[in-house]
């Protein structure tokens, strides 16, 4: 069944968003590994095992900045048993046709630091890497929605290929699917890459994650 969540995503991808009237909605957690906050223009979605009432307590009416400020998530970590893991830009693109234009190969290893991670977050989770230094890492996460997660090593850098991989990733999801992907604002490198490769900005978002589980 689809979560509600999950329709608010969905939407959101298409470039349908939530009124942008400054207030905050509370949706039940799509599963119990996701718990968090995403915000758009003028409006967040606090998705958690929280009463409505409880979240608007404790944001003013009209406060576009309180569903991800630290005295909040700090408030909805202790509520839950979690901890607030780092707020990403959150952005979206269509899946392309064809075959990826970049030279990549499948590998089941799972020791690299990266797919630990995407493991933790992700179902369905795939990896690829390319001879020169990236992994690309592609998975269902939040409310079942396709991410992706790249990764290119010091050598590598400064050369477009974490542009290319996520360009690439495009061409790995279903046909009519919209793959998603996080970067930290401060992440200037990866931001950039995204954009190049397509990606359009959607919101912010933060997950919250079980104690020690940050990453």
């Amino acid at each position: 069944m689809t979560s509600e969540l999950s329709k608010v995503l969905s939407a959101a991808a298409r470039g349908c968003f939530p009124p942008a009237d400054g207030s905050v909605t509370v949706l039940p957690p799509p599963s119990p590994r996701d718990v968090g906050v995403v915000s758009f223009t003028c409006h967040a979605v606090v998705f958690a095992d929280v009463e409505p009432s409880w979240v608007h307590d404790r944001i003013a009416p009209g406060d576009l900045a309180g569903p991800l400020s630290p005295p909040f998530l700090t408030a909805l970590g202790e509520r839950t048993g979690r901890e607030a893991n780092n707020i990403d830009l959150a952005t979206v693109a269509e899946a392309l046709p064809g075959p990826p234009p970049l030279e990549l190969v499948e590998t089941t290893d799972r020791s690299h630091p990266r797919i630990v991670r995407a493991l933790r977050h992700r179902d369905e989770v795939r990896v690829w890497t390319t001879g020169d230094g990236g992994t690309l890492v592609i998975g269902r996460g939040v409310a079942g929605r396709w991410e992706l997660a790249a990764e290119v090593e010091g050598a590598a850098q400064g050369r477009g290929l974490g542009r290319r991989l996520a360009h690439a990733a495009r061409h790995l999801v279903p046909a009519g699917e919209r793959l998603w992907a996080q970067a930290a604002p401060g992440n200037a490198r990866s931001v950039r890459a995204l954009l190049a490769a397509g990606f359009v900005p959607v919101g912010a978002e933060v997950l919250m994650v079980p104690v020690g589980g940050r990453g």
